[in-house]
């Protein structure tokens, strides 16, 4: 573990927001960053659960019967110098980022517990089945998800499910991270009540709400886009998953060449004709089954008994208002 050590502190973070994914963390990132003291890197990077190919399976390439991975080992000076570089433009305010990956990921509480730095930590916890059907649309939006919902949480539940379970997360955070540290987010009540949820979150930061924009408190992020039509998506989905993690090409330390892993000119075609058959809309998805939420709503309720006491909120009255009395 010593690789993930580093002695630059000044080019850590103060403070992560690290999930729930699907949950607000895009928004709370576009709030966060208007305030004048406060420097986010633009995008999501994942750095302390890098190389787990649990949560970031597209991080890795197979390319020409060779696999090109994040790796600490191989190269750590690469590795944090990458990491390092996202906050050097912030280096005199408040540095922050966001990765919706750690709150599932023990790995990154493991290791962020080791800087000789008091990081701080905010996560966003939300209605559990409602998380998991927003991140089953973001998968198949993104070209990873090659089934329905339903038959998602049949054959591939870990993708969707594991997001969700969140009293087992925030015990792993409990115990490598003090609580002083960690601040957890009912993402409902920074929905509906967004400025004192806020205000709560500056004095967590030690920064003043009142420094904000005026019109701070109508900013959203990442808003929704759904393909037409989701047999359509699906159907592109298992014959183009390799554009999957296409994206990350030039974004990781660690990237094959265009050259080792070229995109074939018949699936970029086939890519361009799908985008404009199907293309993706600005509008919600549709509304999850009733049936589908009570199946989900059934399981996380036993999974989720005690996060009330654990957090310190009532999260479960909101959540399953029919199950918990």
């Amino acid at each position: 573990m010593n690789n993930w050590i580093t002695s630059e502190i000044e080019l850590l973070p103060e403070f992560i927001i690290g999930g729930a994914m699907k949950s607000g963390t895009s928004t709370l990132h576009a709030i966060l960053d208007k305030h004048p003291k406060i420097f986010m890197p633009s995008y999501e990077i994942g750095f302390f659960d890098i190389d787990n190919i649990l949560v970031h399976n597209d991080f890795n390439f197979y390319v020409e019967s060779k696999w090109v991975n994040q790796s600490m080992d191989k190269n750590p000076k690469l590795m944090w110098d990458w990491y390092h570089s996202k906050f050097r433009e912030g280096e005199s305010l408040v540095k922050g980022e966001d990765s919706t990956t750690y709150l599932a990921s023990k790995i990154a509480a493991q290791r962020i517990a080791l800087q000789n730095k008091e990081i701080k930590l905010i996560f966003l916890l939300r209605q559990p089945s409602l998380r998991a059907y927003s991140n089953y649309w973001h998968l198949l939006r993104t070209g990873r998800a090659t089934h329905s919902f339903e038959d998602t949480i049949r054959y591939n539940p870990y993708t969707i499910i594991n997001r969700s379970l969140y009293k087992e997360q925030i015990e792993d955070y409990y115990s490598f991270i003090p609580k002083s540290r960690i601040k957890v987010i009912i993402f409902e009540n920074l929905v509906n009540d967004m400025e004192n949820t806020l205000r709560e979150i500056c004095t967590f930061l030690n920064i003043k709400f009142e420094e904000f924009p005026k019109n701070v408190l109508n900013t959203h992020s990442n808003k929704a886009r759904v393909p037409r039509n989701e047999i359509l998506q699906i159907r592109r989905n298992l014959l183009l998953r390799n554009f999957g993690n296409s994206r990350y090409n030039n974004r990781l330390p660690f990237k094959p060449s265009k050259e080792e892993n070229p995109i074939p000119l018949y699936a970029k075609l086939l890519n361009r004709l799908h985008s404009k058959i199907n293309p993706h809309l600005p509008i919600s998805p549709p509304k999850i089954n009733q049936q589908t939420k009570l199946f989900l709503d059934e399981y996380f309720y036993r999974e989720l008994l005690g996060i009330d006491e654990l957090i310190n909120q009532n999260a479960l009255s909101q959540w399953f208002p029919d199950l918990h009395n």
